[in-house]
């Protein structure tokens, strides 16, 4: 067996060392902004991925002037210079991701250097109706998912019968799997939901133009990653979803079914945790959440509102408003350990200007005691009563701040509160949905 010389092991040696990997994830229930962190990111990054989830996500990204609302694209495509990747832990609507393209290319932005995983799963007609089915079968115990066939897809994967990306665009191997996997789910369909079944002959034609259309992004993204890493390129994991919706550690069953949290990027983009430098977390400077489950520092009254209208708090992906509450140190504190979060950035500071008092969860009453680390056990959480901290408030409009000292300091009081609950630096505050509105510490 060859022998690799000493001298090429200690150049790859080196460039690692100086290598720059960051991941960027969610640390709250989602929705925290991550999309312009991201982008102002991937404007120093080489390589930009997106590692689980599918297009149940949502990420706004604003560049001068101009709103790009991307759900499987990663945000770094707004810069020609950035190769995308899609990694092998993303599910894919091939027609959502080619509405995406289109909308992109109408838009003048270049996507040839968008690249898709061979190894990805493919969301098809019927997950998205099992979907459906299946969430209404639950009645008022439903999940509260956006229908998009995330979950069936995930769980076709996890059954080991699923259809990925290079089986998808070989006509006539998705001609047959895609034959014998709707006569499987019509089963289910029919006989268990008591739904219509789906017709192969409705289907079949316009999917495989879609997979004609895909075929040129397609790209083993482990290889391009790694040599990426290798030549010591920049590259930023960009997380969907967040912390508190991973499949094992989220406030389950009200999760997603992907792993949002910093360890689901090794897997989700075929990469060692070794050759991850930083992991950066995203919040909100109070907190929200979509769909069912506990919460407890919801506000369900007008402060609520005031938040959510302020904030412009609805979702990307499906218009819902989102349930919102003041800022819960407990659940970012557990975002930090559990993804050994080096630092995190807090967004929409401005939406709390001229609140004259403001409230921080600093621990959860449980049967007449004060805990202060996330229970695991969501009946134990939904028992949960907040105990809050009272900070005041700052005046007038923050969002033309173009740096931290410019902030009131009852604004600096409240990060500085965080960052002693919550055990970690903050690196950045937003003060606007732009990119230039980010105050880098």
């Amino acid at each position: 067996m060859a022998i690799e010389p000493i001298g090429k092991s200690l150049n790859f040696l080196q460039e690692v060392i100086f290598m720059s990997t960051k991941v960027v994830i969610g640390a709250q229930w989602g929705d925290e902004g991550k999309g312009k962190i991201i982008d102002i990111l991937a404007s120093e990054s080489d390589v930009v991925v997106r590692s689980s989830g599918g297009n149940n996500a949502g990420h706004t990204v604003e560049a001068d002037g101009v709103q790009y609302k991307l759900h499987l694209i990663p945000s770094g495509i707004l810069n020609p210079k950035t190769l995308c990747l899609v990694g092998n832990g993303v599910v894919v609507d091939p027609k959502v991701i080619l509405s995406e393209i289109d909308t992109l290319i109408s838009r003048g932005i270049d996507v040839s250097n968008l690249k898709i995983d061979a190894r990805c799963h493919m969301i098809l007609p019927y997950h998205i109706t099992l979907d459906a089915l299946s969430e209404a079968s639950r009645g008022k115990s439903d999940i509260g998912t956006t229908k998009c066939g995330i979950g069936p897809c995930y769980m076709e994967k996890a059954e080991r019968s699923g259809i990925r990306m290079h089986e998808f665009v070989d006509e006539k191997i998705f001609r047959e799997r895609f034959k014998t996997n709707l006569e499987a789910k019509n089963l289910l369909i029919e006989r268990v939901y008591g739904g219509e079944p789906l017709k192969y002959e409705d289907y079949v034609e316009e999917y495989v133009e879609c997979a004609k259309r895909l075929k040129p992004y397609m790209a083993d993204c482990t290889v391009l990653l790694y040599n990426a890493i290798k030549e010591g390129k920049k590259v930023l994991f960009e997380g969907a979803q967040g912390t508190l919706l991973d499949l094992d550690l989220g406030t389950y069953p009200y999760v997603t079914s992907s792993h949002p949290v910093s360890g689901g990027v090794c897997i989700g983009a075929g990469v060692g945790p070794t050759l991850i430098d930083e992991c950066i977390g995203v919040v909100k400077s109070y907190t929200t959440r979509v769909g069912k489950g506990p919460f407890p520092t919801e506000l369900l009254d007008e402060m609520g509102d005031l938040i959510r209208n302020r904030g412009n708090e609805f979702g990307t992906t499906t218009g819902r408003p989102r349930r919102t509450g003041w800022f819960d140190a407990i659940i970012v504190k557990f975002a930090v350990r559990t993804s050994g979060l080096n630092s995190i950035a807090v967004n929409k500071m401005d939406t709390l200007s001229d609140i004259p008092t403001l409230k921080i969860c600093v621990g959860y009453k449980l049967d007449g005691e004060v805990i202060t680390e996330l229970p695991y056990s969501l009946d134990l959480l939904a028992k949960c009563e907040p105990v809050y901290e009272e900070l005041e408030g700052w005046e007038g409009d923050i969002s033309g701040c173009t740096s931290y000292d410019e902030l009131p300091e009852n604004a600096k009081k409240y990060i500085a509160r965080i960052e002693e609950l919550c055990d970690v630096r903050v690196s950045m505050v937003g003060v606007g949905p732009n990119r230039t509105q980010n105050l880098v510490r």
